[in-house]
């Protein structure tokens, strides 16, 4: 079985982009496994990624395309926990999704994805997403 984790942030459209990524992979619906993954900020109520419309629109998609999917999730720095999550899982890829940004607002604030790039000794596949 190949192992995918998919993460995903609240964008409903990056997150149904990464999922059109992963169940077009060669024999999904019978070899991949995928485990989608949201990273809460913080989340003091407890929160679930169930709750998380990105996270249930990437499942129903799998799930349509006939891919096995697990949901999980944790809060903390978003890049770090992906990077915990691939290793916990011995993902055999990551799928995060991107975004075009400014030099200058990577710079100020940072990439989750770039981080995730840089920082993984895994295969990283990223997404494309046109912000509308």
């Amino acid at each position: 079985m190949y192992t995918v984790l998919l993460a995903v942030d609240s964008s409903e459209s990056r997150a149904l982009d990464c999922a059109r990524t992963v169940s077009d992979l060669p024999a999904a619906a019978s070899e991949v496994e995928v485990t989608v993954f949201h990273v809460f900020g913080d989340n003091p109520s407890g929160a679930s990624a169930t709750q998380v419309a990105s996270v249930r629109r990437a499942v129903e998609h799998l799930e349509d395309a006939g891919v096995e999917v697990h949901i999980r999730d944790s809060s903390g720095d978003p890049a770090d926990e992906i990077l915990d999550e691939a290793e916990k899982l011995d993902a055999d890829l990551v799928c995060v999704g991107g975004r075009k940004r400014s030099a200058a607002g990577k710079a100020l604030f940072g990439s989750v994805t770039q981080s995730v790039i840089l920082h993984s000794n895994r295969p990283i596949v990223v997404s494309g997403h046109e912000e509308q």
